[in-house]
């Protein structure tokens, strides 16, 4: 049975569609399919912001975030209570601790979370970043917020025993996020109740 073509452009697309999380390559085709039938009203601005994006999103040099500015509108705030830092694994979970609007903290995003096996030590991960960020004046929390999966929890130990010398708390989210979860699937109500009930780590 001979293949359905396409032209080489809306190949290129549905290639690039077929990388995203969650979206295969027959999800990834009618996507495309979909943009190209909504040009103006989709597949314009979807490019045009798409372009904006890669021309002005930076990573914030002081917590790792993604922002239009290098600082990131939440380390330039100053009603953010600079006291506590809350570790993350990746931006994705930082934005869903904001929509939680549980703590009015400051972040840290780490890059990933150790792994051996694929190969990601403490030196590609922003851990010296972490420990200077502790060591400032007036920082007396450190919230270790990362996935509760086996590489997380890893991470978290290595995390504490690098900041065990300063005099900072450290806590951890309580034990309502479930083990092998991923902080971005997670309701608002699990969140909030998670950072609520933090425990000593």
């Amino acid at each position: 049975m001979p293949k359905a073509s396409a032209g080489p452009e809306i190949e290129r697309l549905i290639q690039l569609l077929a990388r995203l999380p969650g979206l295969g390559p027959r999800s990834a085709r009618r996507a495309a399919l979909h943009l190209v039938k909504k040009r103006e009203q989709l597949l314009t601005p979807l490019a045009d912001a798409t372009r904006a994006a890669a021309e002005r999103i930076v990573t914030c040099s002081v917590c790792g975030n993604i922002d239009t500015s290098d600082p990131c509108a939440i380390c330039a705030d100053g009603e953010r209570d600079g006291r506590i830092i809350v570790v993350v694994e990746d931006v994705a979970d930082l934005w869903a601790l904001e929509r939680a609007g549980i703590l009015n903290a400051r972040y840290h995003v780490l890059g990933g979370v150790l792994s051996p096996l694929d190969g990601i030590g403490p030196e590609e991960l922003s851990i010296a970043g972490l420990v200077a960020r502790a060591s400032e004046p007036g920082v007396e929390e450190i919230i270790i917020a990362l996935n509760a999966t086996v590489d997380g929890q890893t991470t978290a130990h290595y995390l504490t025993d690098s900041l065990r010398h300063l005099p900072v708390k450290i806590t951890r989210l309580a034990h309502g996020v479930p083990v092998g979860g991923e902080l971005d699937y997670l309701d608002e109500g699990t969140l909030g109740a998670a950072l609520r009930a933090r425990t000593a780590f």
